[in-house]
């Protein structure tokens, strides 16, 4: 008898155990990550309390997300905004300085955020624009990385691909395209099937995934199918409200957009301006690209719903940078003003049913160690970034970002930002520039000059010379 019932203890106590061996790595299971990359994706939303655009399905993952209010990019061009996100590095001097930055040849010594989670049991995938450049660091993914366009500007009407193709001008035809009797289908809408096929396969593992997917629009051109042009009336538009170069400003922090220049419909003569009749139709172009890319979006969270992996997952979503609509008389980023440094950043936690609104000045540099932490693994060494775990609790309302654009430096408060440009031979300062964001949000004066602003500017600088010790 005591034989049987040993026995019977036994298995009971076995039985016991391997329920908490199970619930424990339940508890220890690392969360799938959707990391959700937006081509010159400005913060003009819903969910950042503007009304011009719609975006319903991107207001609806900022509803259950961390809503990071003040997220600045770290160098307002594509690519070296994105090798400093995916590297976990601050740009410098040395590293990070343009559009064709390579990480493979900048940082080839650290661990991309891919890489680092392929070698902590992810499963890892790039599908569209991840880094600059498609073949760069591909030790960072299980897979080949995998685009959907043929080539970047993705024009699909006969009128633009024929002048694609007999313009001597790398590529470019109009600024935009409004997508009727369509050769192919847009590179985005490619993207967005090819991870709903993958994420099939992936349910089917044990292995979590990480899986990046990157959205070409809206960059330029501002090509979209007509149904989201259709979603606006130009009529309705309005032009930028302060169209001129901010009072007192230097004139090393304006350009003269050549990127939008490029295009034929554009004035190539530097010296012309944008007629408005055609910066309406640029802005309802914009508009109509993040209408599109937020339909995509909401195909890709239906199908995450659908297999039942929506609410356990990580979803990011992030711009590279920001974008200006004629504001300062600009177009395209490349400078050092807000319109060109905030960007949108969304975090969803697992099991996350609400929204929370972050007004800490955060960088693109933490997601890299955020996704760590959240991820229930180590972090490396080399990250420059903040694990964003303590800000979401705190809110501190004394961080700034930091971003570099060739020999610009800015810091971004809540309150102020700054910069200002040396001379790289002997660090002689040329010229700086500080706005008040309560006062002055647009930043339309500086107040660079007004002498009782020199002990905010030297506490500026300090933190400029701060950054600069850490390479």
């Amino acid at each position: 008898m005591k034989t049987k019932i040993f026995f019977l203890f036994s298995i009971i106590l076995g039985v016991i155990i391997l329920t908490s061996l199970n619930n424990n790595s339940d508890v220890q299971k690392k969360p799938n990550i959707i990391f959700i990359a937006v081509d010159d994706l400005r913060p003009q939303l819903n969910c950042y309390g503007k009304s011009q655009i719609i975006s319903p399905n991107i207001d609806y993952l900022a509803s259950n997300s961390y809503t990071y209010e003040n997220a600045v990019c770290n160098f307002p061009v594509c690519g070296a905004s994105r090798a400093s996100l995916l590297t976990g590095l601050r740009p410098n001097k040395n590293r990070f300085k343009s559009f064709r930055t390579r990480m493979d040849e900048d940082a080839d010594d650290v661990l991309t955020i891919g890489e680092w989670f392929k070698s902590n049991d992810y499963f890892t995938l790039s599908l569209g624009k991840i880094s600059h450049h498609t073949n760069d660091s591909p030790e960072s993914w299980s897979i080949p990385a995998w685009r959907g366009e043929k080539n970047w500007r993705d024009y699909q009407t006969n009128e633009n691909i024929f002048a694609a193709k007999t313009n001597d001008n790398n590529g470019a035809a109009k600024a935009f395209e409004i997508g009727e009797n369509l050769n192919d289908d847009y590179g985005d809408t490619k993207m967005v099937n090819k991870a709903i096929e993958k994420l099939d396969e992936l349910t089917l593992k044990e292995q979590p995934f990480f899986m990046a997917l990157g959205f070409l629009k809206p960059h330029l051109p501002f090509n979209a199918p007509k149904k989201y042009w259709d979603l606006y009336n130009e009529k309705d538009i309005e032009l930028a409200s302060n169209r001129y170069q901010p009072e007192n400003s230097p004139d090393i922090s304006m350009h003269k957009y050549g990127e939008l220049r490029k295009y034929t419909n554009i004035p190539s003569d530097f010296n012309l301006d944008v007629p408005d009749s055609t910066q309406k139709k640029l802005i309802h172009g914009y508009y109509a690209c993040v209408s599109y890319i937020d339909d995509e979006i909401g195909k890709l969270i239906k199908h995450l719903k659908k297999l039942e992996i929506y609410d356990n997952s990580i979803i990011v979503l992030w711009g590279d940078h920001g974008w200006q609509l004629g504001e300062h008389n600009l177009w395209a980023k490349h400078c050092n003003y807000q319109t060109s440094l905030k960007v949108p950043l969304l975090i969803k936690y697992p099991k996350q049913k609400t929204q929370k609104r972050i007004r800490s000045v955060v960088e693109l540099l933490d997601i890299y160690p955020t996704l760590c932490e959240l991820s229930n693994i180590d972090k490396p060494n080399h990250l420059q970034g903040k694990s964003l775990l303590t800000i979401n609790k705190l809110d501190p309302e004394n961080l700034n970002g930091y971003t570099k654009y060739h020999k610009g430096e800015t810091i971004t408060t809540i309150e102020k930002s700054y910069t200002e440009w040396r001379n790289k031979d002997n660090n002689y300062l040329k010229a700086n520039m500080m706005y008040d964001l309560v006062k002055d949000p647009d930043e339309n004066t500086n107040i660079s000059k007004n002498k009782e602003n020199t002990p905010s500017i030297l506490k500026f600088q300090y933190l400029l010379d701060s950054v600069r010790l850490l390479d």
